[in-house]
Parts: C-alpha cells; structure tokens; sequence
C-alpha cells in the first residue's frame, strides 16, 4: 500500500509526465511539481483530476529536492536529465541523506551511472527507472517499469511503481534499467515497421486492413503494437502518444550501445533511418506509429 506519509516531488509534466504525477495524487501522494514551462505546472496542480491540496508547485529542481522526500523525473533526453539533476539548482544541490530519486526518462545508461554516482555523493539513493506502455500506459497505470539501482532502494520505491504500472522488474546496478529500455525500443520500433509493411502490403492486394489487423493478432505474429496502435493505423491519426522525433533519440542511445559492445543490429539501423528520414520531412512531432506513412509513400498506397 502507498505510504502516503512520503511526499513526492514530480519534474516534468509532459504527455508521460503529467498522467503519471496524476496517478500518484490520486492514490494520496502529497506532490510537489515543477515543469520547465511553469504554467504546464501551474496547471497541473488546479486541474481536474489533481487535488490541488496536494500538488503545489516548485520553482525550481533544487525547491522540488528540498521539499520532498522522493523525486521523480520524466524528461525527453539526456541533456535534460543532467541539467535538472546536475545544475546549480538542480536536484543534487538541493538532495540529501536518504533521498530517493528516481529518474523515469529514457536516456543514455552512462547518464544514469552519473546520476547514481552523484546521488551517493550527497547520501542519496538513485534508480533509473525507464517505462514502456506508452501515453496509454500512463494514464492507465498500466507500465513496464524497468529499474536498475540498489535493490534496498528498489524496495523503497516498489509502492510507487506499483501505483504506476504492472510489471516492475528490477534488472541489476545503476544503468540497467536504461539498457533495458534501449532493448524495448528497438522491438518496439521493429514492429511498428514490420506491421506497416504489413497493412500496405495487404491493402494493396485488396485486404481489409482492419480484418487483417484482427486474424493476425490471433496467431503468432499478435503483438501489443496492433492493439496499442490499431486506431492510428486504421485511421491515421498519428497525434502524439510517442513522438517520433523521441523513438529517434531513443534508437540512436541503442546503435551506440551496440556499437560500444559490437553487437550487429541491422534491422535497428533500418528502422532508424526511417525514422530519421521522417524527422527530416517535418514529421517528427508525430506519433511513432506514422512510420506508416513512410511505407506508405514509397508503396503509392494509401491504407
């Protein structure tokens, strides 16, 4: 059961962030919230849905530390996390002995060392604790938590997580759970192709792509992606959910990875230069599951 004694401080407020920090205000976390943009913050904390009573904002990472007794972060990219975690008025300068800090972005896994390393430099304990499921998943309290860290920290934060997803596994030291992440994005970047390919293919021969999505969902090749996604594809609504301009930074942390380890990952390497080439066309603020309209394209068909 939640501890809701321990108050919970909540950096970003984004299409993850937000329906997370929600989540945690609703099963009785006090929060404090910061965002880059603080009218988002501001926001959050009166909407529907929060209780204002318990979600007041904080000017900065350093105020949302020293306020609280958790802190979560749910940012875009590694640069984001080292300067909220690392700054002058980041969330070390304002950490002390047994903090838990818990950084939820998906980022590089040498980011996550580094933040780790500095928490311990103050008495703290961090996790790294990427998710997978998607704007759905948020809001659902549905996740795939993936946490690297120190297991008696792990332990500390399982209540948390577990108002927040469904299956939390913690995969070893500081960094894991970011290289479990990076593993996650290529499956699920490969099959958001591979199910493109699929309804251009059929669509094309004179197959319902509905029905297609319907008989193949029942058989090996049934996957989360067609059901998660089935909406976008069938009615090309490619609002973000998951951006794909994300996808392509989230691909790139796992090419690197692979080539610091030598490891061949070529159909990642393909999918990432789909989704660079969609970037380039102005289409990077869509959701990922418009990897369809690259397909599509190149195919002449229109699904």
């Amino acid at each position: 059961m939640p501890d809701t004694d321990t108050k919970i401080g909540f950096i970003g407020l984004g299409i993850m962030g937000a329906p997370m920090a929600a989540n945690l205000a609703r099963a009785g976390y006090p929060l404090v919230v910061n965002n880059r943009t603080r009218a988002k913050a501001e926001q959050f904390a009166s909407s529907e849905g929060t209780d204002a009573a318990v979600a007041v904002v904080a000017d900065t990472p350093k105020e949302v530390a020293e306020r609280t007794d958790v802190v979560i972060t749910m940012l875009p990219d590694s640069p984001d996390v080292e300067q909220v975690y690392l700054a002058d008025d980041g969330v070390i300068a304002g950490a002390r002995a047994g903090q838990l800090l818990i950084d939820m972005s998906s980022i590089a896994a040498s980011v996550a060392r580094t933040v780790s390393e500095a928490a311990s430099g103050v008495g703290a304990a961090a996790l790294d604790a990427p998710v997978s499921g998607g704007d759905v998943g948020a809001r659902d309290g549905i996740l795939s938590i993936m946490v690297g860290g120190p297991d008696e920290a792990f332990e500390r934060a399982r209540p948390i997580f577990e108002v927040l997803g469904k299956t939390i596994v913690h995969l070893g030291e500081a960094g894991a759970g970011q290289t479990a992440k990076a593993c996650n994005q290529m499956v699920v970047a490969i099959t958001i192709e591979a199910v493109s390919e699929a309804l251009v293919l059929a669509s094309k021969a004179g197959v319902d792509p509905a029905r297609l999505l319907e008989v193949l969902s029942g058989g090996l090749a049934g996957n989360r992606v067609m059901e998660v996604k089935r909406r976008n594809f069938l009615e090309h609504d490619f609002g973000p959910g998951f951006r794909i301009e994300l996808h392509h930074k989230d691909l790139g942390i796992a090419l690197r990875t692979a080539r610091e380890l030598e490891v061949f990952v070529p159909a990642t390497a393909i999918v990432d230069q789909m989704l660079a080439a969609l970037r380039a066309s102005g289409s990077g603020g869509l959701d990922h599951s418009a990897l369809l309209t690259l397909i599509e394209r190149e195919s002449s068909h229109r699904i």
